[in-house]
């Protein structure tokens, strides 16, 4: 299964976080509409259900099991993916910020002090940006975790309310 963030969502965290809302109430709003459907089947049916009620009935425990498992193995890739990029970063980024300020400290010249501070500048910047990238990871993991839960919502609602 492919993860992907949403299209035209990459730039800007206002937009994220509003399409993650969205796709959260569309997802509330499918359960409900499932959730009603599936009472009245069961008050229906009483105790005793015919056989596509028990079929029924049987699937709504197999699809949260499913959407559940589903959204914990996106969650899980994309942290462990993160996990190694934030490495990655904190590594080269102390190494860099060590250099730097070693590089700084050991100046000669007023000329190789600008030029060195300009350098640490940059690495500072740099470490900022990955901060900032960090925080918009948080959206991407809650989209990725919605996104089978969702699917599997609105498809039911879908699929009940034809009936």
């Amino acid at each position: 299964m492919t993860q992907r963030q949403p299209r035209g969502l990459s730039a800007d965290p206002m937009r994220q976080w509003t399409h993650l809302a969205v796709k959260t109430i569309q997802t509330m709003m499918a359960s409900a509409q499932v959730i009603g459907h599936r009472t009245t089947k069961m008050a229906i049916a009483g105790f005793a259900p015919s056989a596509s009620d028990q079929e029924e009935f049987t699937l709504m425990g197999q699809e949260k099991f499913e959407a559940a498992a589903e959204s914990a193995q996106a969650m899980t890739m994309h942290l462990i993916k993160l996990n190694q990029r934030l490495w990655e970063q904190t590594s080269v980024g102390m190494v860099g910020g060590a250099s730097a300020i070693l590089s700084l400290a050991g100046s000669q010249t007023l000329g190789q002090s600008v030029e060195r501070q300009t350098d640490l500048f940059n690495v500072v910047s740099e470490s900022a940006k990955n901060l900032s990238r960090l925080a918009g990871s948080s959206v991407t993991l809650a989209h990725r975790g919605l996104r089978p839960i969702h699917a599997k919502a609105t498809a039911n609602a879908k699929r009940l309310g034809a009936r």
